[in-house]
């Protein structure tokens, strides 16, 4: 019997495709996807008091540790018409002494000036980070990747895109946003690559914010302007994840009713500006007790979905995952509590050369504490983007390689029956539909 869990010793795992995709170096050789996610991936020694994923998960509440990021803040309109409204985006910056009460800890507001004059032709990597259900840039978990590549010498660029209302941001329209909210993030990416059409750019995505951004590089595919990304923790598959919530005593009373009480505070902020839009119901919403609830009452009237279960299939990631064609690395606990273990697409990362799934045996959700309060998570996810940045020739990565169906070649100019992993239901129709 294998007791290593005592000593907060987890057991480290690798999920891809037999023949992975080797990437240019620039020194002249190539190496293998695998082995450069092995060799940035140290061994999972945990904090041997926090020994399943519920002691890890509680420990994201009580552990007070602080690392300072300071963050100027920029407000983007919206440019698609069928999204309309507003929401921030923060961006790193050196200390500063200003504050303001309006905003979370260490965040002002660019001046318009400044805000206007952004941009520079720079090479720095620059890292374009989404964060959890109701988090923020402020999150703790997301700083402790942020610290090691932003607060060294010559260190990258970041930013964070901040959900709709989220972060003490301000709302314009009658809508949130949904685990399908790629919109803001593609008008960020492409605005970044005409500001800073130097940097390379990189994606890092935290639980619902890994969701949105394997959402995102499944729909650019081959053309995604992002170089690589990493995603910690992602639920995959939220049906499956609403489900085991369900199940239990924990994931019901405890789990699912503190995500959807964070919910219903962003609601209660911003109710003016939703009370305008005129398909949901508040007070049923101001009701509910349970995540499935609140997306029953919120995401399915919003988005026109007509139940919690048609939005939930729609909106995972676990099948945009196949179209991703970017190198790709997903960090997950298998005793994560709240991204369940049996959402892991692990078939799917069984099929798809650009991306290797890293899985260890405890961890819970976004936690990873070791024994001296540091998270071991961060360790892979800067130890990948810094390796891709540094050592491999980026301009030279291929974004070609077909995956295989079962294993099996698809021999060319045949027409066959194929699965289009980003067809998806939620679309905007040519004509308008009445409510």
């Amino acid at each position: 019997m294998d007791l290593s869990w005592i000593l907060g010793h987890a057991k480290t795992s690798f999920h891809h495709a037999k023949d992975l995709i080797s990437l240019p170096l620039k020194t002249g050789r190539k190496e293998s996807l695998l082995k450069i996610c092995e060799s940035v991936t140290p061994p999972c020694r945990l904090n041997p008091l926090l020994f399943n994923g519920h002691l890890q998960t509680f420990m994201t509440v009580v552990k007070n540790q602080d690392i300072p990021i300071y963050y100027k803040r920029k407000v983007f309109q919206a440019d698609d018409p069928a999204y309309t409204g507003s929401f921030a985006v923060d961006f790193v910056v050196q200390r500063y002494d200003e504050t303001d009460e309006t905003l979370p800890p260490r965040t002002t507001h660019y001046y318009d000036e400044e805000a206007e004059n952004l941009g520079s032709l720079d090479s720095k990597p620059m890292l374009v980070t989404l964060h959890g259900l109701s988090g923020g840039s402020h999150e703790i978990y997301l700083r402790h990747v942020l610290e090691p590549l932003v607060c060294v010498e010559d260190g990258w660029e970041a930013c964070v895109v901040n959900s709709r209302g989220c972060a003490k941001s301000k709302i314009s329209s009658g809508v949130l946003y949904n685990a399908r909210a790629t919109w803001d993030l593609k008008q960020v990416v492409a605005w970044l690559g005409v500001r800073f059409p130097n940097r390379p750019l990189f994606g890092l995505g935290f639980s619902l914010g890994a969701n949105i951004m394997t959402n995102y590089l499944g729909e650019e595919g081959s053309n995604c302007v992002l170089r690589a990304a990493v995603v910690c923790s992602n639920p995959w598959n939220l049906e499956a994840g609403s489900l085991a919530l369900q199940r239990s005593w924990l994931g019901s009373e405890v789990y699912s009713r503190t995500m959807c009480t964070n919910l219903k505070a962003l609601v209660d902020i911003h109710a003016e500006q939703l009370s305008k839009n005129p398909r949901v119901d508040w007070e049923r919403v101001r009701k509910t007790r349970y995540l499935h609830e609140f997306d029953r009452e919120v995401q399915g009237p919003t988005w026109g979905y007509p139940t919690e279960g048609a939005y939930y299939r729609d909106a995972s990631s676990s099948d945009s995952l196949l179209a991703i064609r970017v190198p790709f690395l997903a960090i997950h606990a298998e005793d994560d509590p709240i991204a369940v273990r049996e959402g892991i697409p692990y078939q799917e990362f069984q099929q798809n050369p650009y991306a290797v799934l890293c899985t260890t045996s405890m961890g819970g959700h976004l936690s990873w504490f070791q024994s001296g309060g540091e998270r071991w998570f961060a360790k892979p996810a800067t130890g990948f983007l810094k390796k891709l940045a540094d050592e491999v020739a980026l301009d030279d990565i291929s974004r070609s390689v077909r995956p295989t169906a079962n294993g099996s070649s698809i021999e060319e100019g045949v027409k066959v029956p194929c699965f289009d992993p980003m067809r998806r239901k939620l679309h905007v129709p040519a004509q308008a539909s009445y409510l």
